[in-house]
């Protein structure tokens, strides 16, 4: 496993593993428990994933030190405003079991978030949390809070898979000294990612999958990773991707597989903001 040193020289793992719809506590707890002990140390969470508590609760019993895991989680529009953000905070925490978060994300880029913003800088400098980032903020949104902000993002999470590679998002990023990391590097397993014949024939030089090749050209670029699995041999399959490194022809190969515009869900339409704004965690 590799570490990158965020803006504030926090040390993150390039590779983690995420809980996004496993909303059973069962299936959640057991899923983290088997991470851990495949070797993963980075575990990103969020409020709205509904499984915080599971998280929490398979670090407890994981047996390694806290000062090893990384843990993320993420604040839900319907929590964003000074104050509510403060107090969605400290729920976070307190489902989580922890005395601090290493990393706590804005979840989307909609409704009040410079407000909450201020909360999180706030949080940050009273050292409950070790970093602070968003995620699914474009270049044009992601620009405006790193020039207005106090202290900018030192993390943005996105979509980034072969399909829908981001290279300008990535050129942003790295002037704003923000770190990228991807959500769905795998693309939610869909459109057949996982028999594409560009990715399996580079595996099949390598003794890889399509998946691992998947994620290993993230890594390569410079991006964190946080594959999903609930099954135990993908869990260690994904994590198996340390061992070798992609040649300049293989990553201008998977470089021509993007299509340029998301598959999973576009940010930059009015039903998505108004499908965001209206999904709603708790009462």
């Amino acid at each position: 496993m590799e570490y990158t040193a965020l803006r504030n020289g926090v040390k993150m793992p390039m590779e983690g593993f995420g809980v996004f719809q496993v909303p059973e506590a069962a299936v959640c707890e057991q899923a983290v428990h088997s991470a851990l002990a495949a070797g993963y140390r980075l575990i990103d969470t969020a409020a709205a994933y509904l499984n915080e508590k599971a998280v929490g609760a398979a670090i407890r019993k994981s047996g390694v030190p806290r000062e090893e895991i990384f843990v993320t989680t993420k604040l839900w529009i319907q929590d964003y405003g000074y104050e509510s953000t403060k107090k969605a905070f400290q729920n976070s925490l307190d489902n989580l079991g922890l005395e601090y978060i290493d990393l706590y994300l804005l979840h989307q880029p909609v409704s009040d978030y410079y407000s909450s913003w201020r909360a999180l800088e706030e949080l940050y400098e009273a050292g409950k949390i070790r970093a602070i980032g968003v995620c699914n903020f474009y270049p044009d949104r992601l620009a405006d809070l790193c020039l207005n902000a106090k202290i900018a993002p030192m993390v943005n999470q996105v979509e980034l898979h072969p399909f829908f590679a981001q290279s300008g998002a990535l050129e942003n990023m790295k002037e704003f000294g923000v770190q990228p990391q991807a959500w769905a590097p795998l693309a939610e397993g869909k459109f057949g990612i996982f028999t594409n014949p560009v990715l399996t024939g580079i595996g099949q030089k390598y003794g890889k999958t399509a998946a691992q090749i998947a994620l290993r050209w993230n890594i390569e670029r410079g991006v964190i990773i946080i594959p999903k699995s609930t099954h135990e041999e993908r869990i260690h399959e994904n994590l198996n991707i340390w061992d070798f490194s992609l040649s300049k022809e293989d990553m201008d190969a998977i470089a021509d597989l993007d299509i340029g515009k998301s598959l999973i869900i576009d940010h930059n339409t009015a039903e998505t903001a108004k499908f965001l704004n209206s999904f709603k965690i708790h009462e």
